[in-house]
């Protein structure tokens, strides 16, 4: 069963890719109850997350059936085994957990997205340093980036900063409170050779706190992809983003220019926009529009566009 799912699957996303000549795709996801398996492909490597459940094996057993799956995606995708990473992970609908360390390996390689270099990590995080459900929304921002002021909030390692950038953004701030991803989103930049402290800013900062610093009409285009909640000891409040999406919209909108854009998504599944007490001009669900082939049907993130 797997077996088939598999061969039908990978046979179809593989020809997609190849047209769009993306190498970083996700192949399977859940599709299967009893193998609740997502697996991506980063170039010539495997990321497989099992998505942890009452499976009612043994160790033993677990570990046999685990290994009996590896040789068979081996075989169908033909991935080495020695090129596979693996991880378990409860299954979420958000990315609570995306700044936990699992280990202390150092695995980072760098892999290319739409003539872009990211360093992503496959071993030593729960996330792998690049969303691939953004492909499209990143390249929507870089077109639109040209001569502009740019704001990444929550950026996480800074893909959508390094689109900006090479989108000819004039200046690119990117703003996160950890100084892991910060690091990361730096050498993001330098293997693209972005090098300018005078237009590429690195803020460790609380958002919410940071949004309240800012003088109106400081950026022309800004891009906020937050957690769902978050309550880091380092915040002096919690993230709840049903709760604090209004505010933290407003609070953009008021240093964003008149006519300026704001790219926002959350991957809170339940997720309720207060479109009546937010105060754009225009707001546009482009959820479907920024859905890559390889999320479709499966994509657990709302995406919208609103213009001051």
């Amino acid at each position: 069963m797997f077996r088939n799912r598999l061969v039908k699957v990978y046979k179809h996303r593989s020809k997609q890719a190849r047209r769009m000549q993306v190498d970083c795709y996700r192949v399977y996801d859940h599709d299967l109850p009893e193998f609740p398996f997502c697996i991506e492909l980063y170039e010539d490597k495997l990321y497989l997350a099992e998505y942890l459940r009452r499976h009612g094996m043994s160790d033993e057993e677990h570990e046999a059936w685990l290994d009996a799956c590896l040789a068979m995606i081996s075989e169908i995708m033909g991935i080495p085994t020695d090129h596979m990473y693996v991880r378990q992970r409860k299954r979420m609908s958000h990315r609570e957990g995306q700044y936990e360390r699992l280990n202390t390996e150092d695995a980072f390689f760098t892999v290319l997205e739409n003539g872009l270099k990211f360093q992503v990590n496959l071993t030593d995080y729960l996330d792998t340093g690049l969303f691939l459900d953004h492909r499209i929304t990143r390249q929507m921002v870089k077109e639109q980036s040209e001569g502009k002021r740019i704001l990444n909030l929550f950026c996480y390692t800074g893909s959508f900063s390094v689109y900006a950038a090479a989108g000819g953004a004039a200046a690119v701030t990117s703003v996160d409170l950890s100084k892991t991803y910060l690091g990361w989103a730096e050498t993001n930049f330098a293997i693209n050779r972005l090098k300018s402290p005078n237009k590429y800013r690195f803020v460790h900062a609380d958002v919410k706190q940071y949004l309240k610093t800012l003088s109106p009409e400081s950026f022309d285009l800004v891009v906020m992809d937050p957690p769902t909640f978050s309550n880091s000891k380092r915040m002096k409040d919690i993230l709840d983003i049903q709760r604090d999406h209004v505010e933290l919209l407003n609070d953009v909108l008021a240093a964003t220019v008149p006519g300026g854009q704001i790219y926002f998504s959350t991957n809170f599944t339940r997720f309720q926009l207060d479109a009546g007490a937010i105060h754009a001009s225009d707001i546009k669900d482009i959820t479907k529009a920024t859905t890559p082939f390889d999320f479709e049907g499966k994509l657990k993130r709302w995406c919208y566009k609103l213009i001051k």
